[in-house]
């Protein structure tokens, strides 16, 4: 027993110089870390005074004059509109929709305007169709450096209509191919530290409709794909490509069908083409993230930080306004 505690004594009066050199460490890990955390507040702060700065006075919108933007389902609805007014604002428009017959009159349009449109028919919930496109594109037009998707934002009349049994087909059509697409046409913006790629949800994606749950999943794995791309953009340090989610709320929009609102939207109701107009604005802005209508990225917000019980309240509340006929 007295050989260990001789060897315990003798370690103790080796080591005990080190002792001092653990507390100047610790001393400077903790000033560390002090210093990070008055960054963190400093920097916040100034991003909570700017964000409200920017309520008031936005910032500038950019220019798309000359760039090739890609609409993916240009053949009608809010689709359409932004087709048509990138083509009023400069852009080269590529239309791709799986409807030849309203895609043609969305580019017959464009050009009847005067504005520079191609069309190209694809069927985008097969793989092979959207590398076939994508490689087309690159050859016949180059560069693609805008990328907006609309195929997945359902329209109230899809929302009253039976889901889709293919639980499949609606995750391929509203997130799998935004995978195919973004894998094909990111890496050359990467590579040019240049483009801007459009994330549009609906209100699905931001609260439950009843027997639409293969949308809703759909349309939450959307803005987490959005999130997931602005931050591998931040990592990376690439600071001239750009992503904007942008949340639509059908109810909002005129659909152009015969369905009628049971009760009419307390919010009032706004065209697809002020809808795009809306889309483009946030777009222009590199705003990171918008919504159809405006005020309502703030009530989205909010509803994220309540507590659940609230937030369940608050959703049956609106729930009222998108009883449809």
């Amino acid at each position: 027993m007295s050989k260990y505690w001789v060897s315990f004594e003798f370690l103790r009066k080796v080591l005990n110089p080190v002792f001092p050199c653990n507390m100047l460490l610790r001393g400077y890990s903790l000033c560390v870390l002090m210093v990070d955390v008055v960054w963190v507040l400093v920097n916040a702060t100034y991003a909570v005074i700017k964000a409200v700065h920017e309520v008031f006075k936005p910032p500038p919108m950019k220019s798309v004059d000359n760039e090739k933007a890609m609409v993916i389902g240009s053949g009608r609805g809010i689709g359409r509109d932004l087709a048509i007014q990138l083509s009023y604002l400069g852009a080269t428009v590529i239309c791709v929709d799986i409807n030849e017959i309203n895609n043609s009159k969305t580019v017959a349009y464009i050009k009847r305007k005067g504005g520079d449109a191609f069309m190209y028919t694809c069927d985008i919930t097969k793989k092979e169709n959207v590398d076939d496109l994508a490689q087309k594109v690159k050859t016949e037009l180059g560069f693609v450096s805008m990328l907006f998707y609309c195929c997945g934002i359902p329209s109230p009349r899809s929302l009253l209509m039976a889901p889709n049994e293919d639980i499949h087909g609606t995750l391929d059509l509203t997130l799998t191919s935004y995978f195919w697409l973004i894998d094909n046409f990111l890496p050359e913006m990467k590579a040019r530290n240049h483009g801007h790629i459009v994330a549009l949800t609906s209100v699905a994606g931001l609260s439950y409709i009843k027997d639409q749950m293969p949308l809703c999943v759909a349309q939450f794995a959307v803005q987490g794909l959005a999130e997931s791309l602005m931050e591998d953009l931040r990592i990376n340090k690439i600071n001239g490509v750009h992503v904007t989610l942008t949340h639509i709320y059908p109810f909002i929009v005129e659909d152009n069908s015969e369905f009628n609102l049971k009760i009419s939207s307390y919010f009032g109701t706004i065209t697809p083409a002020k809808a795009a107009s809306s889309v483009l604005e946030g777009v222009l802005r590199n705003y990171p993230e918008t919504s159809v209508p405006k005020h309502f990225l703030f009530l989205g917000h909010v509803l994220r930080i309540l507590p659940r019980k609230a937030t369940v309240l608050v959703r049956d509340l609106l729930d009222t306004g998108v009883d449809f006929a």
